[in-house]
């Protein structure tokens, strides 16, 4: 990199914004988002807020229900009392069918596509083979006194006529008796069956019909349920009572009103142990969990529940079922942290389980609102996964048979019971519309998953959050993703889209565009401002940048409703110094120069070649030049150095000799999406410094951004992005000068004939060795 020098006029020309270039597209970048955003009203401001008119309607619940464990079957009644808080008048209601969702032409069935190549697994095979008649089996709408209400059903949904509409302000009561077949568990409800007992643990979600949603953003919502697209509810009160044989344990969403009549003596008295516990109590152990197992029942037990302002309302029950719990301080409230397990899931389940509970209510209701719920449950369901409901959520994390497990299925348990416990907060509480927006809770809740995962064990290996583990999903053609802005059921690599990148990008506005601080504050703001109501995506970015002062526009437009990647480079840089004009320095560097220049090849054979020139031969040709340094500064040279020092300012004077370099950087937006440029500078005395420059560097141009910095010492190398913040999908042209090109390592492997096995797990490995040094030491003993 070649220094160049410039005099101070020259500076100050380099210096004065650079004429904008007539090829460019950045203002639609960084234009406002007015056109694309709801207009505000009186309803929701345009700050976000809810406004002075804003309304939602409710819908309490009385709900009566047996578990059917021999035929794996639901049979319920309920009684509904609507509230109609809006400003219309409203002939009809609508239901949501969700358990319709397995009936043989649901949409969710009919629309589904897919291939045999080499085979096809059995669970789908099963789907696409099951006689069994799923689906609701509606055998009474009636209203308060019985008589019965004209209905119609259209797939996952159900209009009731009303005799009169109901009126704004007023409220209707009603009645429904269904039954259903429980489905398999398919990682939202049903149940699993683990052992050779064929015993069940049920996980009974989306089990009753639910009011449908009716707003002041689409009215009724009421899209059909296709499977992904997860649940838009009403808050409200829940009385439920669950009927199962005597020899099952029953959890629910909900506070137990009845503990002294299913519990017993010895239970009551470790629930009270519980209270005030550091460590989960075993309200069931596992030796009576065993037991229960080789029980025959000998009647029935109803557990009853309430929860009030929820938006639903979910339970489990087995008779395999160890169930452990303590009270936590949340916020200067106790509430219970409770697990429902069967001894398949020890001994990760018993020693984390509840801990990470407790865990994830303190760190989310620090970033968000106060727990305001009794209780807050994790339940044992299948290998993988999890799915969360009211104050219950159904996750997986399994150990091997013997007890041994991998540190990704301890990780992958630890990380789901948080993100589904967290749940609780997006969207139980902030309750936002899931089967319009499945990043409005996946997303947020997601970000708020990462930073607690860093909370429970410095260093854990979260998978979503960080921007570079999203890089793999930006690097794909635009083609082939949606944006974040797109309907729950169009998305195309769901966990990429409505969990992944929606949370790096939060990440990236609290680390890289916001800080923490105001980013902090402003995503608080948010969930005091819509606890317990219904925001929508503008409700979140409109209270994100009027708590925060900061115009987001350019990055929703980028990270929400584009598919462009991120990718900057640094070009060139061009190296400048000032001119200090002072002869004696000028001639000296004109001279080092000159004689570099000289040493060319043909010079330095000459001095081979050529043994005598003829000046050489004849010193009488010689004349003044032979001897003149034309290198040596002039009286003349020296007296215009004086009297342009003269003319300087003292301040003009300090940077004409203080020795300052100047680089002009051309940095470069490839993949498009406008971000931050965070510069790295290396110094060649071994220190560094980075500098940061806001997004808005593009708005003028957003292809290219030339930045002059000033230094005081001499940069050897230049690093783009070097915490790996904004998700660059290339960083090989992230460095000037160039790092050389890494190679491509391959493996020198013999072919064996045979496929190789992992082997056992590191914790297998450890036990066997343990064993087999406890064999050899009893065998000398012998």
């Amino acid at each position: 990199m070649l220094k160049k020098l410039l005099s101070l006029v020259a500076l100050t020309i380099l210096l004065l914004p650079a004429k904008a270039q007539t090829s460019f597209n950045a203002n639609n970048r960084f234009e406002q988002l007015e056109s694309t955003l709801p207009t505000p009203n009186s309803y929701r401001t345009a700050s976000g807020s809810p406004g002075k008119d804003y309304w939602q309607q409710r819908a309490d619940y009385d709900i009566k229900v047996e578990l059917d464990d021999i035929n794996r079957k639901i049979i319920g009644s309920e009684m509904i009392t609507y509230y109609n808080n809006s400003p219309d008048d409203l002939p009809y209601l609508w239901i949501q069918l969700d358990q319709n969702l397995f009936e043989k032409n649901a949409p969710g069935k009919t629309t589904k596509t897919g291939e045999i190549k080499n085979g096809i697994s059995a669970g789908a095979f099963q789907e696409l083979t099951d006689p069994k008649d799923y689906g609701y089996k509606i055998t009474a709408v009636k209203d308060a006194k019985g008589n019965p209400l004209r209905h119609t059903i259209n797939q996952t949904m159900m209009r009731i006529d009303l005799p009169t509409p109901l009126k704004s302000g007023a409220s209707v009561s009603f009645g429904i008796d269904w039954n259903y077949l429980i489905t398999e568990y398919y990682g939202r409800s049903g149940y699993e069956i683990l052992g050779k007992e064929n015993i069940a643990n049920y996980f009974i979600a989306h089990w009753f019909p639910r009011l449908a949603v009716y707003n002041d953003v689409y009215g009724w919502q009421h899209k059909q349920f296709m499977g992904q697209g997860e649940f838009t509810l009403n808050f409200g009160n829940y009385k439920v009572a669950i009927t199962a044989p005597n020899d099952i344990v029953v959890g629910a969403g909900g506070e137990l009103l009845n503990p002294n009549q299913v519990m017993t003596a010895t239970q009551l008295k470790r629930w009270e142990q519980a209270k005030t516990a550091t460590r989960p109590v075993e309200i069931v152990t596992q030796d009576e969990a065993i037991k229960a197992e080789k029980s025959v029942p000998t009647g029935k037990k109803t557990w009853v529940f309430k929860a009030d302002n929820v938006r639903d309302f979910a339970f489990t029950a087995s008779r395999k079922f160890i169930w452990d719990a303590m009270q936590v301080d949340v916020e200067g409230k106790k509430v219970w942290a409770m697990s429902y397990y069967s001894k398949e899931g020890n001994p990760l389940w018993g020693k984390y389980s509840t801990m990470v509970v407790a865990h994830t209510l303190r760190s989310y209701s620090k970033r968000t609102v106060a727990y305001p719920y009794p209780v807050a449950i994790s339940c044992h369901a299948t290998a993988g996964g999890g799915m969360e409901y009211p104050m219950i959520s159904f996750n997986g994390g399994r150990p091997e048979a013997d007890g041994t497990y991998t540190e990704n299925v301890k990780n992958g348990m630890i990380g789901v019971i948080i993100h589904e416990v967290g749940h609780n907060f997006f969207p139980m509480i902030i309750n936002s519309d899931e089967r319009q927006w499945s990043w409005m809770d996946e997303g947020l809740n997601t970000f708020c998953q990462y930073l607690a995962e860093q909370e429970w064990d410095r260093n854990f290996p979260a998978r979503r959050g960080e921007p570079q583990t999203i890089v793999p999903y930006m690097r794909l053609d635009s083609k082939n993703q949606v944006p974040i802005m797109a309907n729950s059921e169009n998305i195309m690599d769901f966990g990429n889209n409505a969990y992944a990148k929606p949370a790096t990008a939060l990440n990236i506005l609290r680390e890289t565009v916001m800080g923490r601080e105001l980013f902090d504050y402003a995503f608080k703001e948010y969930a005091r401002r819509w606890a317990f109501k219904q925001p929508y995506p503008a409700d979140f970015f409109r209270t994100l940048e009027d708590a925060s002062g900061v115009d987001l526009d350019w990055f929703w437009r980028g990270w929400f409703y584009g598919t462009e990647p991120v990718n900057q480079s640094i070009e060139t840089v061009e190296w400048f110094g000032i001119d200090t004009q002072d002869p004696t320095v000028k001639k000296a560097g004109d001279k080092a120069l000159a004689e570099a220049k000289a040493k060319t090849m043909s010079a330095i054979r000459n001095k081979t070649d050529i043994k005598r020139t003829v000046v050489e031969e004849n010193p009488d040709l010689t004349d003044f030049y032979n001897t003149y340094d034309r290198f040596a500064p002039t009286e003349a040279d020296k007296k215009k150095y004086q009297d342009y020092m003269a003319s300087l300012n003292e301040d003009e004077k300090k940077l004409v000799t203080e020795g300052k370099n100047f680089y002009v950087v051309n940095f470069k937006n490839k993949g498009g999406l406008p971000m931050p440029v965070i510069v790295k500078l290396s110094y060649e005395d071994g220190t560094d410094e980075v500098l940061r420059f806001p997004a808005e560097v593009w708005r003028l141009n957003d292809v290219t951004a030339k930045k002059i910095i000033p230094t005081s010492k001499k940069v050897v190398k230049w690093t783009l992005d070097p915490f790996y913040e904004i998700a660059d999908i290339d960083t090989e042209d992230n460095s000037f000068p160039r790092e050389p090109a890494q190679p491509t390592k391959v493996q020198l492997f013999k072919m064996q004939g045979r496929t190789y096995s992992g082997g056992p797990n590191p914790m297998q490995e450890a036990k066997n060795a343990k064993e087999k040094s406890g064999a050899v030491t009893g065998s000398k003993n012998n």
